[in-house]
């Protein structure tokens, strides 16, 4: 019998990673947990350092579904994601493991859970125009748009994701319809429904910022040290990369190519960066506010809030609340 989904989202630097791979230790290993990375940048190959990628080592070790799985010449969606991660629990349920899912990029775990919304067609027509308007006023103009079209949409989307952004003022264009509007009345209906199992989602709440953002910059000094200029300076040395892909939107990467540039100094680079992800943190922790059945796990050492959850897990099993086997 299939037992649950498990699913550990949170904020970047706050050890989410290192949770799974103690969970996946105390529940027998990789044979009997599958690990799967619920991470936008992770996807991409030769991204390690900016990333925070778990190194070959580990991941020999604790082996991740959806890594290193596109160039990042490709682009890759939300709706590629709930592909993919479907075929993966599928996958992992045929060799009777847990599958558990774990990453910050808050819309594929969202999208993952409720399924995907029927949106229309995309229109060349209709993009080409959006672009000339992108070229024309750029993302602080576009996100002002769709403010005004599409406030919910627009609450959800950085004004610096242009994918995102041009795609939910397509939508509105095409449909006459807010985006917001449509997933609503979506009826995927949630994991339960689509995939037929229940879904046990954990939340690494992080309630001291200050902590945070000591942590997101002494991991950045440590992927300086590490040579992540190096890495960007190989990227930006491909002539097909370029900075409206979205792998090099991912935080940081767009600030070192800009540094390479010359268009930002060593100073500001680093401060850029690192204000990204502080902005990306803040973004992540108000997805999990909104969320709803989340269980909220407040940040400590990964050993110990992964001897929490299992044994929250353990007592449910007991209980006849939980199929976890």
């Amino acid at each position: 019998m299939n037992g649950p989904i498990l699913m550990l989202i949170g904020p970047t630097a706050a050890g989410k990673t290192a949770v799974a791979m103690a969970i996946q230790d105390l529940l027998g290993g990789p044979g009997r947990v599958q690990l799967i990375s619920i991470d936008s940048a992770l996807v991409y190959r030769g991204m390690d350092i900016g990333t925070a990628k778990p190194d070959q080592m580990v991941l020999a070790r604790y082996p991740h579904e959806l890594i290193d799985i596109r160039d990042p010449a490709e682009s890759y969606s939300a709706a590629d994601f709930v592909r993919d991660a479907d075929a993966a629990v599928r996958e992992a349920w045929r060799q009777h493991k847990t599958p558990l899912l774990v990453g910050g990029t808050m819309l594929y775990a969202k999208r993952f859970l409720e399924g995907m919304a029927r949106l229309p067609e995309a229109s060349d027509a209709v993009r080409h125009k959006l672009q000339t308007e992108w070229e024309s006023v750029g993302g602080e103009g576009m996100h002002r748009q769709l403010r005004a079209m599409d406030p919910v949409a627009a609450a959800n989307i950085d004004p610096n994701n242009k994918q995102r952004l041009l795609r939910a003022i397509e939508v509105v264009r095409l449909s006459g319809r807010r985006l917001s509007d449509l997933w609503r009345e979506q009826d995927g209906g949630g994991v339960v429904q689509r995939l037929g199992r229940q879904v046990i989602t954990w939340g690494v709440d992080v309630a001291d910022r200050a902590w945070l953002h000591e942590v997101i910059a002494r991991r950045f000094v440590q992927m300086l040290e590490s040579g992540f200029l190096d890495e960007v300076a190989g990227l930006k040395q491909r002539s097909d990369l370029h900075l409206g892909l979205p792998s090099m939107r991912a935080v940081g990467y767009r600030q070192a190519w800009l540094h390479l540039e010359g268009a930002l100094t060593y100073d500001q680079f680093v401060a850029d960066a690192t204000t990204a992800t502080r902005r990306l943190a803040k973004r992540q922790l108000t997805w999990m506010r909104r969320w709803q059945d989340l269980r909220n796990l407040p940040v400590q050492e990964p050993a110990d809030m992964a001897r929490e959850i299992v044994s929250v897990l353990e007592r449910e099993v007991s209980h006849g609340t939980s199929g976890l086997t």
